[in-house]
């Protein structure tokens, strides 16, 4: 017989796998917008092209919150604030070093590098607690990275720890701390949306202040938002990738565990993968960019098996085991 807690746990499930999905359309949407800025401004500096898939993104979504909820600057408390800013500057830093990493290694790698979080949010909880997840929890960590490797083609043998390597692997460590960041009891009463508000601002000044830094003139910052598709990507990006996706995490992460989170999030290279199949052709055609769709692969329907399979366990465990692990 379902209860109350039951229910809103698997809501939460189900909310949480939303926002993966609107991250997971973030990947063709981001590439393409790559692409899109570099036919614009030929000549503008490649890390302000990495930075403008993001900035942007936090300054139109704090205006759309703004417009929305106007009062969000006068409510928002102290404690808010000081948790928006934890939130931001962890995944900044995270999306940083990501994006940084990726400069110098190969994609496949970094999308499984990325995901080691999975195993370190248990093994944390597991030392702090000095409480085993239970085999529920390391048997889906273990279906999630052999599917994220097959989904990634990562090879083991091609892995070299250089540069780019160790800062994807840093960059997991501080999107462990965005997620642990959720549910500090410290936190607990605080308004989603004003957080998520204060995190944005916080991840637009860091952005912003590096774009501005990186871009080599006023000309480089402004000529992209003279192009329409250029401005249409980023405001899909602001609404669906970004507003509503970490309304959704900010929301709802905190009714489970941050280890049954870090498993659910290991479902956004699946969404990506499937959006690749299909988007890339669409906005070419829009755009007039070069790119070509990718194709349906057994990589995409093992892995994805192995990381559904793996959630789906996760969300048939009892409500108390899981909540032993992070709540005592």
């Amino acid at each position: 017989m379902s209860t109350a807690s039951d229910s809103i746990r698997h809501r939460a499930f189900a909310m949480l796998i939303l926002a993966n999905f609107f991250w997971g359309l973030s990947f063709p949407l981001i590439k393409a917008q790559g692409q899109l800025h570099q036919l614009i401004d030929p000549s503008a500096p490649d890390l302000l092209v990495t930075l403008y898939t993001i900035a942007p993104r936090f300054l139109v979504a704090s205006l759309i919150l703004f417009a929305w909820r106007p009062s969000v600057i006068r409510d928002t408390t102290a404690k808010e604030w000081r948790q928006g800013l934890w939130l931001g500057a962890f995944a900044a830093a995270g999306m940083a070093l990501q994006n940084e990493g990726l400069r110098t290694t190969h994609a496949s790698t970094s999308a499984f590098l990325t995901q080691l979080y999975a195993i370190l949010i248990p093994l944390w909880w597991a030392a702090v607690r000095r409480t085993n997840p239970g085999w529920r929890i390391w048997m889906a960590v273990g279906l999630v990275m052999v599917g994220g490797a097959i989904l990634s083609r990562f090879n083991p043998l091609t892995l070299d720890l250089g540069r780019g390597e160790a800062m994807t692997l840093l960059c997991s460590f501080f999107f462990m701390g965005q997620i642990l960041t959720l549910e500090r009891p410290c936190f607990t009463g605080n308004d989603p949306l004003r957080v998520t508000f204060a995190m944005f601002v916080v991840e637009g000044v860091l952005f912003w202040s590096a774009s501005a830094w990186s871009s080599g003139g006023l000309t480089h910052l402004l000529l992209p938002w003279y192009s329409l598709p250029w401005v249409a990507h980023t405001v899909g990006l602001a609404v669906f990738c970004t507003l509503a996706a970490f309304i959704l995490m900010n929301t709802w992460q905190p009714r489970i565990t941050s280890t049954e989170a870090g498993l659910i999030y290991c479902i956004e290279p699946l969404f990506g993968a499937l959006m690749a199949l299909f988007l890339p052709g669409l906005i070419s055609r829009w755009t007039g960019i070069s790119y070509e769709n990718e194709t349906l692969t057994w990589t995409l329907l093992a892995g994805g098996a192995l990381i559904t399979w793996a959630n789906v366990l996760v969300q048939r465990a009892p409500v108390a085991s899981a909540k032993r692990v992070d709540d005592n």
